[in-house]
């Protein structure tokens, strides 16, 4: 990364890292996960956790996935940084 090269990216689709936009957003089992799934969730979670790294975890439930998609944001809670179907989660 240069320094003239941004941390993060605004929307659309919402804001992410660098490793959101480069890295999660082009794994092919993430592809399945629409931008609407992941605003879904951070506006409307089931369960937020405040981690000890200064991220923020959320959880929502997506029919269309079959499950609960776990976002985490930097500590603005609202830069994506990663996202997942998160097959161990239980509300």
């Amino acid at each position: 990364m240069t320094a003239d090269e941004p941390e993060s990216f605004p929307p659309p689709p919402f804001w992410r890292t660098r490793y959101c936009a480069f890295e999660v957003m082009a794994r092919a089992e993430r592809r399945a996960i629409m931008p609407e799934m992941i605003l879904s969730v951070l506006d409307s979670p089931v369960r937020r956790l405040a981690q000890p790294n200064g991220r923020v975890r959320y959880w929502g439930l997506v029919r269309e996935l079959g499950g609960y998609l776990s976002v985490i944001t930097l500590g603005d809670g609202r830069t994506v940084h990663t996202y997942y179907v998160d097959e161990e989660f239980r509300p």
